[in-house]
């Protein structure tokens, strides 16, 4: 493998200014809308509240748009406070969920007492608080199947991140990596391609960046935001949801049809030899924070990205 290289000046955008974090999306529930906060604390398993909540099948598997697209109408709220470091929830805090043609389910922040064991995602398989039989109500009258809803129980259960990728990190539902990073200007070029323009929702990226190249984010090996360190782990292999209207939950063939001709394993001569996805497309790079006592940090909107070390190839690149 050809040795990384400092990356210094290259990393700015065309007016010489520096990246910067745009946007920050945090999806409390797996599969749902996401919310844009101006700032995000840390915890040792990616953003606080990010994917700390999971709908799962009869059967205790997690469910997500790839076969429950209706997902992508449940809309999410937390209160403000709750992303402020220190803040304990109360009796009276909730997590809010809506969806069309539904009265809100307002779920309490305090711990549940209920616990549903075999709950599963990937390879990964454990116990989960579960939010008992009003959200199990709700989500079950929502997707016309039987669903639960559970939270990632911290105390007892424990997901570590692929060792071949990154060891030594953890998260609760997400399907692979604490962080998702992906640049405005990623998606800009790939909607110049579109007939119809794209939002970045269906990529469902954790930090949004602006000011840098497009695409350039495929080769950042290690970034600084607000002092914390951040490794880039593995190039995005996109699955259906990216074709998956969020506005109405409709999937249709774009806009991963036309990024196959620029964004596949094959254009952009990644070494698939290891990987199991094959025949995807990319966008995003995933991301661990090697900041193990990352707790009372924050990573907020205008934040400056320092591109310390890139690949030096996407041959280079893990995928």
């Amino acid at each position: 493998m050809a040795e990384e290289r400092t990356h210094g000046s290259s990393a700015t955008a065309a007016g010489g200014g520096a990246p910067t974090v745009k946007s920050i999306f945090i999806y409390p529930i797996k599969s749902c809308k996401g919310i844009s906060v101006s700032k995000a604390p840390l915890s040792p398993t990616g953003f606080v509240w990010d994917r700390h909540w999971m709908v799962i099948s009869s059967k205790g598997r997690g469910s997500t748009q790839r076969v429950e697209p209706k997902l992508a109408l449940v809309q999410v709220e937390l209160p403000l406070e709750a992303f402020s470091f220190g803040w304990q929830p109360n009796n009276s805090s909730y997590l809010v969920v809506r969806a069309p043609g539904m009265a809100d389910l307002k779920v309490s922040l305090t711990k549940p007492g209920l616990r549903s064991d075999g709950v599963s995602i990937w390879d990964w398989s454990g116990s989960a608080l579960d939010e008992g039989d009003k959200a199990t109500k709700w989500f079950t009258d929502f997707l016309g199947k039987p669903s639960r809803l559970v939270r990632f129980n911290e105390e007892s259960e424990t997901r570590p991140t692929d060792p071949k990728y990154a060891t030594g990190f953890n998260v609760k539902f997400p399907d692979a990596f604490p962080y998702l990073l992906i640049s405005e200007p990623s998606l800009d070029a790939v909607n110049e391609q579109l007939k119809e323009p794209v939002s970045i929702n269906r990529f469902r990226p954790n930090i949004y960046v602006s000011g840098c190249e497009p695409f350039a984010e495929d080769l950042w090996k290690q970034i600084k935001i607000n002092g914390l360190t951040f490794q880039g782990v593995m190039l995005c292999p996109r699955c259906k949801v990216p074709t998956i209207n969020q506005e109405d939950g409709t999937q249709g063939n774009e806009p991963t049809k036309t990024m196959m001709k620029f964004r596949s394993s094959k254009v952009l001569e990644v070494d698939t030899t290891t990987t199991q996805f094959k025949g995807r497309v990319y966008l995003g790079q995933m991301l661990v924070c090697e900041d193990k006592t990352n707790m009372g940090k924050i990573v907020s909107v205008g934040d400056i990205i320092e591109v310390e070390k890139v690949f030096p190839s996407y041959a280079d690149v893990a995928v």
